[in-house]
């Protein structure tokens, strides 16, 4: 094991060209000297990335953190002294607008280590390959990890190369609806668990309307997410199957493997589970979801789509938003990616974008039948 120093790699490259002010400064955490070698081969050789420090400890990165800014740092789990998932709360707080990339052995499909950190804020998760399988494929899903991370776009050919357009940053609009709230549904993808923790503590416990989650993850995850989920309410925490009547005060989290609904049945209300591909190629999918709520509940609905990657959700909440519905979308500073809910703020379908806890408070506004912004 190597000595436990922080490497800051700017000093050490000074023959090197000067990096374009866009690059994304990444910092490794591996307690392996072997394993951060290979990352920054792979991480230099990217457009755009850099890698500003090599360290071996978490007690190391947090020195290096009070004193040098971090776009991406991409954390180990398993190292001696303190671990990455005690390291991770620290990191994030010591890193101010940092993402955090855990690449680890033990963040394997379903495993509770990956849940956990995503819970605690980390931004996304990788399996560690074992040796001799880091380069290929890894190395391409690990560099693009990092861009979407740093919000660069992803490598192009340089014919295909265009300038990014600003965002423009959208404005909260007055709300007003005389109907009460009967069902909830939000979208999250990459970023969504802690942007969901934050709105799920800061929710009024007075409503008590059922609650429907998409969240993109592989079935192997959700049971674990739902005992994650239940931690935090008091609310029934369930993964949804088929049948299932949908009761107030519940959570229901979709199946890794079909996108959850809402039917009819007489004056009931069940669950489905719809598994028919969806033009944007989720699954599960929010439009489904989204779509069923206007079927249903209509202008009694909400949408809240959190951060993620693409624009799924937001044909659905068009569709809710027609229905009568009220979607809301999370606003970009707190999204680590503002894909979904920038699709449906773009779109003019979000009656208010904010951060999770402040969509959280707008809804405590429809118990007395009217929202104001």
């Amino acid at each position: 094991m190597a000595a436990s120093q922080p490497l800051p790699r700017d000093s050490a490259a000074a023959a090197s060209p000067i990096p374009a002010a866009r690059d994304v400064r990444v910092m490794l955490v591996d307690d392996s000297l072997v394993v951060r070698s290979i990352l920054e081969r792979i991480i230099d050789q990217s457009d755009g990335l850099t890698v500003c420090a090599s360290i071996a400890s978490a007690h190391d990165a947090l020195a290096f953190l009070a004193c040098e800014p971090v776009d991406v740092v991409v954390l180990d789990i398993e190292m001696p002294g303190m671990n990455g998932i005690t390291a991770l709360p620290l990191i994030l707080e010591r890193a101010e607008k940092a993402r955090v990339l855990i690449l680890s052995s033990n963040c394997i499909e379903g495993g509770p280590a990956a849940i956990e950190a995503l819970a605690l804020g980390a931004s996304d998760t990788l399996a560690k390959p074992g040796r001799g399988s880091f380069s290929g494929r890894f190395a391409e899903v690990l560099t693009d990890r990092i861009r979407t991370l740093g919000h660069l776009p992803p490598i192009a050919p340089a014919a295909a190369r265009v300038a990014a357009r600003p965002v423009p940053t959208p404005v909260p609009v007055a709300i007003e609806t005389d109907q009460q709230l009967e069902c909830i549904a939000v979208a999250a993808s990459t970023g969504g668990i802690p942007a969901f923790s934050s709105f799920l503590t800061h929710l009024d416990p007075r409503i008590t309307a059922p609650m429907l989650l998409t969240q993109h993850l592989p079935d192997a995850f959700m049971e674990f997410y739902a005992k994650q989920i239940a931690t935090m309410t008091k609310r029934k925490v369930v993964v949804a199957a088929a049948g299932m009547t949908v009761e107030k005060n519940h959570v229901y989290l979709a199946p890794g493997d079909a996108h959850l609904v809402v039917v009819a049945n007489g004056r009931r209300r069940e669950i489905g589970l719809d598994r028919r591909p969806v033009a944007n190629g989720c699954c599960p999918s929010a439009d489904p979801m989204f779509e069923s709520l206007a079927d249903v509940y209509g202008a009694r609905a909400a949408a809240v789509v959190l951060s993620g990657m693409g624009r799924d959700g937001a044909d659905g909440a068009a569709r809710l938003k027609e229905a009568g519905g009220t979607v809301f979308a999370q606003a970009p500073e707190s999204c680590v990616i503002w894909g979904m809910p920038g699709a449906v703020a773009k779109a003019g379908i979000a009656a208010a974008t904010l951060n999770p806890d402040a969509i959280a408070l707008m809804l405590g506004s429809f118990l007395k039948g009217r929202a104001r912004s």
